[in-house]
């Protein structure tokens, strides 16, 4: 028996070696890559070793109890200022510790929620619980570790229970079923998700990888093949799809929403709308929807690589089955660029841009510029009277896409000035000369507008080609290109941040963001992260401007458009209340919290205020008269022919009439073209 104990720990510590010797190589090439071609590189020193390690400790236990607080002192001592010399040492056998030492927190906590499991829990002890924004100190003792884990299951089952009824009478006078139920549903879960973390194949190198990297700025990443295969996809409109969309219902369970019928799901014949996915498979893995992360579930079903999904549902509470679907290549109608009509005496044309998607095969007119271009045509056709052109929520893309797209709406001139990490300066000139549309833009922006959006939509406001109305964009101002890391082997690569981008003005937008002529509120928006909110973000700057270019009208022109919309927004209900909703998220999201009673009342009373701003949120409506909002003469005919997208065009058209952003882009163009 000592033999074969013996051979076996032999045979580990070799692959050991074998897998800490191939991390380290791999980090030293995208090392290797970074310090040659990123844009602003930085030393591999102890700086570095803090971030990746804190980075990665803060992943494994969020809520900081699963490490021991001897555990993590022991690992703070031996790597956190170390991660930099073992790795240029060639030593990476630090994760495979690190691991280990998850595995056996997960071990014990299991063993830890079996037997709260097993008996009840005191609900009439006195104890507060208290909630926190930011990581906090590792501080759980050995002796403490069932006592921290009832704290936490007991404010669950609480909080669980509150959602059971508004009427907290009703509840007390049921709470032993109530409480029965709701024990055994959180239990179950907990036990379920330390289980998957345990059998799931977890790659830290992964992590490893991506916190090494982040650390030079937030958009430098790992890819494996999967994920960049993956990447690469989302940049197109069309990709592999189910055909249908999820949704969370009120006990959090993945409902299927909307099912697409020219998609694989709905020529199955077996799933229908408001079926409940009870877990997804992969052929290799099989995910739980109940204890799995949302992220794990949205990638295996989103993930390129998995060209097969079973899908086991549930129908009406009955009995479960299982559905093969092969996934296929289908429209993105979400991430499609889209247009309408906006009023019958003065037509206003809008184009609904989501994403810069590429076709970044070159071998059909399939990307974002050439689609807004035909649907300005389409709009010509109506005579049009001015143009809204909607970056709301669009991430960025294709940067190829926003320099075309944004020649087509400038005559001819420099767009932007880029910098390269030898800080040796380009200029990105109008691929075309003149204008495909010579009328009045408004550009719509938000918190959300990023990247090759505000590359855009920054060029339209130096020009003075448009006016910007919207919240103040995300404040990307870098540009990243795909490496591979090993062109033999061509399995892993690097997103890496190669340039930086300046206005025509020589300023950058970088960190801050694009702020809009008429700045308006959005829900949100002290919640949304923005680029300086990334502890790595690269900070703004600016460059001595040197070059000459010509507006398209005098800027005093677009101040006075944009002074007279923030008078008249002055005193506007919707916009109003926006702000005075937002206080109340800021109170609830970035005020610290007091610590909360243990106790039915304390935990349904909280529930109750989350519940009630919630409403007030998704109740609230714009109190505006509704829009005329149509489609284009050419799109009334296209749908003719198409009908099966006649229910997402009504959806489109739906939201749009009471848009109180795009209602007033109407006013503002529309004075524009009264002051003419």
């Amino acid at each position: 028996m000592k033999k074969i104990w013996l051979v076996f720990l032999l045979t580990s510590t070799v692959l050991f070696s074998q897998n800490s010797a191939e991390t380290c190589e791999l980090v030293n090439k995208i090392n290797a890559l970074i310090q040659a071609e990123h844009v602003r590189p930085k030393p591999v020193d102890d700086s570095l070793s803090i971030f990746v390690f804190d980075n990665l400790i803060n992943g494994l236990d969020p809520s900081r109890n699963i490490f021991y607080k001897s555990e993590y002192d022991e690992m703070a001592s031996k790597y956190r200022l170390n991660l930099d010399d073992l790795i240029l040492s060639d030593d990476c056998s630090f994760l495979a510790d690190i691991t280990d030492k998850y595995k056996t927190g997960l071990l014990r906590t299991k063993a830890v929620l079996e037997k709260i499991q097993a008996g009840p829990i005191d609900y009439t002890k006195k104890d507060t619980i208290r909630f926190y924004k930011k990581s906090f100190p590792f501080y759980l003792k050995k002796e403490d570790l069932e006592k921290v884990w009832l704290k936490k299951l007991r404010y669950q089952i609480l909080d669980e229970i509150s959602e059971t009824s508004e009427n907290l009478d009703s509840i007390k006078a049921n709470f032993k079923s109530i409480e029965l139920a709701s024990r055994k549903l959180i239990l179950t879960n907990e036990i379920c998700r330390i289980n998957t973390l345990l059998e799931t194949k977890v790659k830290q190198e992964e992590n490893f990888y991506n916190f090494f990297c982040t650390y030079f700025d937030p958009h430098t990443a790992y890819f494996s093949d999967d994920s960049k295969t993956s990447f690469v996809a989302s940049l197109s409109k069309e990709h592999l799809s189910l055909g249908m969309s999820v949704n969370l219902n009120e006990k959090n369970e993945i409902i299927i929403e909307e099912i697409d019928p020219n998609g694989p799901v709905y020529k199955t014949g077996q799933v229908k709308k408001g079926d409940q996915i009870v877990s997804i498979s992969n052929q290799k893995e099989t995910l739980q929807v109940s204890c799995a992360s949302l992220e794990s579930i949205s990638t295996m079903i989103l993930s390129e690589s998995n060209k097969s999904i079973t899908l086991t549902l549930k129908r009406n509470s009955g009995k479960s089955f299982d559905v093969y679907v092969e996934k296929q290549i289908m429209k993105d109608e979400e991430n499609s660029v889209f247009s309408f009509i906006v009023g019958k005496e003065s037509k206003i044309g809008y184009i609904k841009i989501p994403s810069f998607y590429a076709d970044l095969d070159g071998t059909s007119r399939k990307g974002c510029a050439d689609d807004v271009a035909r649907e300005v045509i389409k709009l010509e056709r109506d005579n049009i009277k001015g143009l809204v052109i909607d970056l709301i929520d669009n991430g960025g893309g294709s940067m190829e896409e926003a320099i075309k797209m944004a020649g087509m709406f400038i005559d001819y001139g420099p767009l932007s000035i880029v910098v390269d990490n030898k800080q040796q300066t380009s200029v990105i000139n109008d691929p075309y000369k003149g204008l495909i549309y010579k009328g009045p833009i408004v550009v719509l922006v938000n918190s959300n507008t990023a990247s090759a959006s505000e590359f855009f939509s920054s060029i339209l406001q130096d020009y003075n080609r448009a006016l910007l109305l919207g919240s103040t964009t995300l404040g990307k101002a870098t540009m990243q290109t795909i490496l591979s890391l090993d062109e033999s082997k061509n399995t892993d690569f690097l997103k890496i941040t190669i340039n930086k981008f300046y206005r025509v003005t020589g300023k950058s937008h970088q960190y801050i963001g694009v702020t809009p002529d008429v700045v308006l509120p959005e829900f949100y928006e002290g919640v949304y992260q923005k680029e300086s909110d990334f502890p790595t973000a690269i900070k703004n700057d600016s460059i001595a401007p040197f070059l000459k270019y010509k507006p398209y009208v005098k800027r005093a022109l677009i101040d006075k458009l944009a002074k007279n919309s923030s008078q008249r927004l002055a005193g506007n209900y919707f916009f109003n209340n926006i702000k005075k909703i937002n206080l109340k998220i800021d109170q609830l999201v970035n005020t610290p919290k007091a610590e909360v009673p243990m106790t039915l009342d304390a935990v349904f009373q909280q529930k109750k205020v989350v519940n009630a701003l919630w409403m007030e949120i998704s109740t609230f409506n714009d109190e505006n008269n509704p829009l005329d909002v149509y489609n284009s003469t050419v799109n009334q005919f296209l749908l003719g022919t198409y009908p099966t997208e006649k229910t997402i065009n009504q959806y489109q058209i739906d939201n749009l009439k009471t848009n109180p952003y795009l209602n007033e882009a109407v006013n503002v163009i529309n004075e524009f073209n009264a002051s003419k």
